[in-house]
């Protein structure tokens, strides 16, 4: 990584850390009355790692439900600013899901290409109910049909990072999201 400051490598913070704190605490919300709307007692929440470890840490001490944490590990960017291949799962689930009520969690949606994959395999595994939540959404980005069922933020078609978002595994801990400096961004 080059001499410059974590902080200092945003050209713009997109959003603060205490707005982040504010929507995930209205998203728990919404998420129990759903829950509770549909007859769910208890959750098996499944989290996309890396991105999503301090989102799904945060968004889960704002449901106040009984929970099962499980993660999945994709890979799919490396070090590059885009998906440079499909999405490979390199560790899966240990819980059994079948007839379980899931919540998945990823840190942002954007080709829906890592969503999809993990969907799909999930839902192979018959759980009673499967629902996404994501911290950020993408729209511009979309290559394949996927939209989550609970969304923080939408954004702009720009390069995040921080709070837990990286690029080459740096930035995650900050704890706003901003869009990485253009002249620290990969050529393309």
């Amino acid at each position: 990584m080059n001499n410059h400051s974590v902080s200092r490598s945003l050209s713009k913070i997109l959003i603060s850390e205490s707005d982040i704190q504010l929507r995930l605490k209205s998203m728990g919300q919404e998420i129990i009355q759903y829950s509770k709307s549909a007859g769910i007692d208890e959750l098996t929440v499944i989290s996309i790692t890396n991105g999503s470890i301090v989102f799904t840490a945060d968004l889960i001490r704002q449901i106040d439900l009984p929970l099962k944490l499980d993660c999945i590990r994709i890979s799919s960017y490396q070090s590059s600013c885009s998906a440079v291949t499909e999405p490979k799962v390199i560790h899966t689930i240990r819980l059994d899901i079948q007839g379980k009520h899931i919540l998945l969690l990823d840190d942002i949606l954007d080709t829906g290409k890592t969503l999809r994959c993990v969907k799909d395999l999930l839902n192979a595994l018959n759980p009673a109910s499967l629902k996404v939540a994501v911290l950020l959404d993408k729209k511009e980005r979309r290559e394949v049909k996927m939209e989550a069922d609970f969304v923080g933020f939408n954004i702009p078609n720009e390069f995040v990072v921080g709070y837990g978002l990286d690029f080459a595994e740096y930035y995650r801990n900050l704890p706003c999201i901003g869009i990485l400096a253009k002249e620290l961004q990969p050529q393309k």
